[in-house]
């Protein structure tokens, strides 16, 4: 009869602390949730690339290596934010290593010429993080129509040889004095694997500044 009066508590306070766990594994569930929807949304705005307002007029200075934007060139990136570079900055392409020009050309050719002006800008400014800077860069890239493995090949160039400094201070980090554009291994995993933009920062950082 004892054994039988133990067995049933031992059931009772069983199902008491089952219930007790319930509304935490019911909580973790609703946050994992929303977690998922949060990153659908955020995948869906991004399909985009965003959009740009404004043409790019510039006026070329004595030493033939800067410009001088002559009227506003805005960049709305697929997450909302605006990037500006106003009339009357000065750009010469500084932003992106003189190594890797050979890759794509001069940095005001092309497709690449919008992209590049803006990060010369936010490269100048310091006024965010050099992370967000170097992704509206790819971003940019692929809404003036530069294709997935040269923006990604270009992006991985950029986290791993950028000239960055340490947000908000502002005290930019010396280049990488070894650059040297990305070899045809990295350029084959890009192409092979397609990896996201994550994984290329991983792979960048792990193999050191």
């Amino acid at each position: 009869m004892r054994l039988a009066a133990l067995l049933l508590s031992c059931l009772m306070l069983a199902g008491c602390g089952a219930g007790k766990d319930n509304p935490d594994r019911e909580a973790a569930r609703a946050a994992k949730r929303l977690d998922r929807q949060a990153s659908k949304a955020k995948f869906a705005r991004a399909g985009s690339w965003g959009s740009y307002s404004g043409q790019i007029d510039t006026r070329w200075e004595d030493d033939g290596l800067t410009m001088v934007l002559l009227n506003e060139l805005r960049y709305t990136d697929p997450y909302g934010e605006v990037w500006i570079a106003p009339a009357g900055s000065r750009v010469n392409g500084a932003s992106i290593p003189r190594a890797f020009w050979t890759m794509i050309g001069g940095p005001f050719e092309g497709k690449y010429r919008n992209a590049s002006v803006l990060h010369d800008v936010a490269y100048e400014h310091h006024t965010r993080p050099w992370q967000d800077v170097d992704r509206m860069f790819y971003n940019a890239m692929r809404c003036s129509g530069v294709g997935a493995f040269t923006a990604k090949t270009m992006y991985y160039t950029l986290v791993r040889h950028g000239r960055h400094w340490k947000y908000p201070k502002a005290q930019t980090v010396a280049p990488d004095p070894h650059q040297a554009p990305p070899d045809d291994e990295i350029q084959q995993w890009i192409k092979t694997n397609d990896p996201s933009l994550e994984q290329i920062e991983e792979r960048a950082k792990s193999e050191g500044r």
